[in-house]
């Protein structure tokens, strides 16, 4: 015991009540965008980056569909030596050659799709998706050449088509006429795979909005759509800003728009792979 008017021992402070607290390390935890619930990191990771509490299908990157839905190992990229250019010289706050050289910096791809061939449950497929971390996955003209090219393909092969369209963005805007022409030019592709007897499978995720959803992503013989996508052409605040009238709610949603037959099915990410394979052995592809 210490004497009345003894100091306490050096070190004592280390042991006691003013050593520093330890922190929650960063990036554990956030807050969920649906439910706005506080989220353990792992926990969504390990449901496919889905809300444990109301099921909100996060973003996931090109690269993470590819692993989540084609069998490991499987997958070989196509036209990749494709890559952008800057045709137009365009300049808003910075060049178009500039910005291209930074999107591909940070996301590590060098446009917004990736295509190629790969096997879902052990059957063959041909398969793109597009990626919103992108230029919110617009549309210029590599994304249109290389889904033009991955069709052909499909159609040369004859293996089933899947897109998984991930785009808030439309026509690229910084490539002018040459990428409002790629919605024609995917959309007659997909018209000879079908003269073709071809099965396109559409998958619509969070977003899939603009000159994607006006073309390639409404022209599936069946489309399915993850839970609470939203999916149209111009945002619900431009529509209402033009037609000024008040929206239904949830007008532009997965749910509102299989409700009013513009979609096939909802699927939730853990089935989505599982359902695919389904419908191709149903079509007999």
């Amino acid at each position: 015991m210490l004497e009345t008017g003894s100091k306490e021992p050096e070190g004592a402070n280390e042991r006691g009540s003013k050593r520093p607290k330890r922190g929650v390390p960063e990036g554990l935890w956030f807050r969920c965008p649906g439910c706005e619930q506080p989220v353990y990191r792992k926990e969504a990771e390990r449901r496919l980056n889905v809300c444990p509490y109301c099921d909100y299908h996060y973003y996931i990157s090109a690269r993470q569909r590819i692993a989540q839905l084609l069998d490991e190992g499987t997958f070989e990229e196509w036209d990749a030596h494709i890559r952008p250019t800057d045709p137009l010289g365009f300049r808003d706050k910075k060049s178009y050659a500039e910005r291209l050289k930074e999107e591909q910096q940070r996301t590590g791809l060098t446009d917004a799709v990736i295509t190629g061939g790969g096997m879902i449950r052990a059957r063959r497929v041909a398969f793109g998706v597009t990626d919103s971390a992108f230029i919110m996955g617009s549309m210029g003209s590599v994304v249109g050449e290389r889904l033009t090219r991955l069709i052909e393909r499909a159609t040369r092969d004859q293996l089933p088509l899947i897109i998984v369209s991930g785009s808030g963005g439309g026509a690229r805007m910084h490539e002018g006429i040459l990428s409002l022409m790629q919605m024609a030019k995917v959309s007659a592709a997909l018209a000879r795979f079908d003269r073709a007897g071809g099965l396109f499978i559409s998958v619509l995720t969070n977003p899939t909005m603009g000159g994607v959803a006006a073309s390639f992503a409404s022209l599936g013989d069946i489309v399915l759509a993850e839970p609470k996508a939203l999916i149209g052409f111009a945002g619900p605040r431009t529509i209402k800003a033009t037609i000024r009238m008040e929206l239904p709610k949830g007008f532009q949603t997965s749910e509102f728009l299989l409700e009013h037959g513009y979609i096939d099915r909802i699927v939730p990410r853990d089935k989505l792979k599982t359902e695919i394979a389904r419908i191709i052995d149903y079509c007999g592809k």
